[in-house]
């Protein structure tokens, strides 16, 4: 009795509350409250304000909550008046042992703080450490990933090997250094004062893994070289100090800087690295180098060493000798290969001493392919990479660098600036595909340096967008080229399992399901921005901007928001926070047709799901005739219930919801009006 009472005096003062509202029935609907209204609700009961004030935002409109703006970076996604990022230049020369399968090598990096803050000490990648035997990798031995038919095996397959630092130096002195699995903290003397710079002298060897987590090693005398030295940690406005350990399933993130590299390998090798050769004259014949000349003028491939040279290079190679005599090379000698590389963020290289080698030419830049003779599915292998870097350059943006080499090897597929490691593959389909992936991270994250080992989607993702174009272009016309493109929609289904699938914004080293979490669905995600949401035209202009704006940059997620909302002229947090913040689920409906008295149509569509989205649907009416109706995303401002009101007086004789199948919707039982 006592709890009725109170509630009716509750009901009683709500309806005092209530009475200046335009418009009010009590136990109804509210429609158009006044500004009075609001007032009232403001200040006539502070508890109503109260309440008001504790009801959490429930539209899936409502803003991301996204750290503030700053000089740094702009509101608008781009990079502010104030943008910083650090820079670590690298010297370095190696020594491949290939007898005791053993890199030996110094270096001396010059780091700029250009940050606003002072630095006590710095952060350096021992990525060499993977293998270490107290690792996290060897004491974990977590499972391989598995990509479809593809194991990627991101342990040490039971090598103990690791890093051993033979000394370190800052500015010419012996500096303290920790060291943590595959990180290690450096203490300075001295802080680096904002605008300051120092230089790391380091001297280091280790033994090369058969596979090193899954994206470095040897089979034999070939030797696919990567995380090989040590290297600086960013240092950014967002995250300070971003040491997240190297543990094999998270990628790179990194430093630009230039790169000057002497690699020194049996004479009988063949190297491709990053950056230029700067001694063609010592390592390569004259034919080969007229070759490469004529090469990089060709739509075609040009043979820089063919199956009848392959092996033969220590006795036809001629070595230039300081009295200007040629000489065939001495057995068991050795040759060095000098690089250089400007605004990279990595450096990585390939030897071995029987490889086929091709190249051919795109505006100017030389497309190469090695490859060892067992390698059958390699003789298109050329042609693929050119077409891929020719149509992510016309397409996006232009490829900035000299060359795109692709060499053949153990690696099952892993990106380098200017240099991509990839398998010989089964099928002509699969070899396209894995030559294009890596050559499109020419593009994510070579240029445009997001944090890969935080978020997959912003490379690997938007890498697989870009690539499944690329497909269907290359196979234009056959049932492969002509279906790549809904793959990843195709795939919805069997990796969006309730309670299974994760966020894309989870830490890929959390990640069950990388394949699709950090490939497949940011792909599908962005395809359907760009078919189903912008418009093809809209989407490319903003995203095109985004990666001109964030080349040899450091784009974060919000950054990415920021660009696209501010291009496109689309608020789209409603979309980022159901792709890529949850596991949101998309399920339209039509729930019935109704006639108004005036004969016009009413068609009462919901949204059943967690996602929202655009709705497209086909009317049928009673003559027959058929009508394509698009409605905004707006449609669903007001909650998940949508009327809409058919402008021709004719009987709807039938709905269909989503009649192209372009979005994943997880009912379409009730896609259909009749069921």
């Amino acid at each position: 009795m006592l709890y009725r009472l109170r509630r009716q005096t509750r009901e009683r003062q709500a309806v005092d509350l209530l009475t200046p509202c335009a418009h009010v029935y009590f136990g109804g609907v509210i429609t158009r409250p006044t500004l009075l209204c609001a007032a009232a609700l403001a200040f006539s009961s502070p508890l109503a304000a109260q309440s008001l004030t504790q009801v959490a935002d429930s539209s899936p409109f409502r803003p991301l909550d996204l750290p503030t703006p700053t000089d740094v970076r702009s509101a608008s996604g781009r990079p502010g008046a104030k943008y910083w990022q650090q820079r670590a230049d690298y010297r370095i020369s190696g020594i491949l042992d290939s007898a005791r399968n053993e890199l030996r090598g110094q270096e001396t990096i010059h780091y700029v703080n250009h940050s606003p803050d002072s630095l006590p000490y710095v952060w350096m990648f021992v990525e060499q450490n993977l293998c270490a035997p107290n690792s996290i990798t060897n004491q974990l031995n977590q499972p391989p990933l598995v990509f479809l038919g593809s194991s990627f095996d991101f342990s040490c397959q039971g090598f103990n090997g690791g890093g051993n630092l033979e000394s370190l130096r800052v500015n010419g002195v012996d500096a303290k250094r920790t060291v943590y699995g595959t990180t290690m903290r450096v203490d300075l003397a001295r802080p680096i004062p904002p605008g300051g710079a120092i230089d790391i002298d380091a001297k280091w060897h280790f033994n090369v893994p058969p596979q090193g987590g899954g994206r470095m090693g040897h089979d034999g005398p070939l030797y696919e070289i990567a995380q090989w030295y040590p290297r600086m940690v960013v240092y950014d406005d967002v995250r300070g100090w971003n040491h997240e350990p190297y543990i094999g399933a998270g990628e790179f993130y990194l430093e630009y800087g230039d790169f000057d590299v002497s690699l020194t390998v049996p004479a009988s090798y063949i190297v491709a690295a990053t950056g230029e050769l700067a001694n063609p004259e010592q390592v390569l014949t004259p034919t080969q180098r007229a070759r490469l000349a004529a090469a990089r003028k060709s739509a075609t491939p040009v043979a820089i060493i063919s199956r009848d040279e392959v092996g033969n290079m220590d006795k036809t190679r001629p070595r230039i000798f300081a009295q200007g005599e040629l000489s065939a090379l001495a057995p068991h000698s050795s040759l060095t290969w000098h690089y250089s590389a400007r605004n990279v963020r990595d450096f990585a290289f390939a030897a071995g001493p029987n490889f086929l080698w091709d190249a051919s030419g795109y505006n100017g830049i030389l497309i190469e392919s090695l490859y060892r003779p067992s390698a059958d599915k390699w003789s298109e292998v050329n042609r693929m990479g050119r077409e891929a870097i020719k149509y992510y350059s016309e397409q996006w943006y232009p490829y900035p660098w000299s060359h795109a080499t692709t060499v053949e090897g153990p690696v099952e597929g892993m990106e380098y600036p200017m240099l991509t490691f990839t398998p010989n593959s089964p099928s002509r389909e699969d070899q396209q595909w894995v030559i294009a992936h890596e050559f499109g991270h020419e593009w994510f994250p070579m240029m445009v340096g997001s944090n890969e080992r935080l978020y997959p989607w912003m490379d690997e993702g938007f890498n697989t967008f870009i690539d499944l174009a690329n497909a269907a272009r290359y196979f234009a016309g056959t049932p492969y080229g002509d279906s790549i493109e809904v793959h990843p929609l195709h795939l919805y289904a069997e990796h969006a399992t309730p309670g299974e699938e994760q966020p894309l914004i989870t830490n890929p080293t959390q990640v069950r399901d990388l394949f699709w979490v950090g490939y497949q669905k940011p792909a599908l995600m962005m395809q359907t921005l760009r078919y189903e949401v912008l418009g093809k035209d809209r989407f490319d202009a903003a995203f095109r901007s985004y990666i001109k704006a964030w080349a040899f940059k450091h784009p974060t997620p919000a950054d990415f928001f920021r660009m696209m909302r501010d291009e496109s002229g689309m608020d789209l947090d409603w979309f980022w926070r159901g792709w890529i913040y949850s596991t949101a689920r998309l399920d339209q409906a039509v729930d019935s047709v109704g006639v108004k008295p005036e004969a016009e149509a009413l068609v009462y569509l919901s949204n059943r799901g967690t996602m929202v989205m655009p709705l497209e649907m086909t009317l049928t009416f009673v003559d027959g005739t058929r009508s394509a109706v698009k409605l905004p995303i707006e449609m669903w401002n007001l909650g998940s219930r949508f009327v809409y009101h058919v402008p021709q007086h004719l009987r709807v004789t039938s709905v269909e919801v989503d009649p192209r199948h372009a979005l994943p919707d997880v009912d379409r039982a009730n896609n259909r009006y009749p069921r």
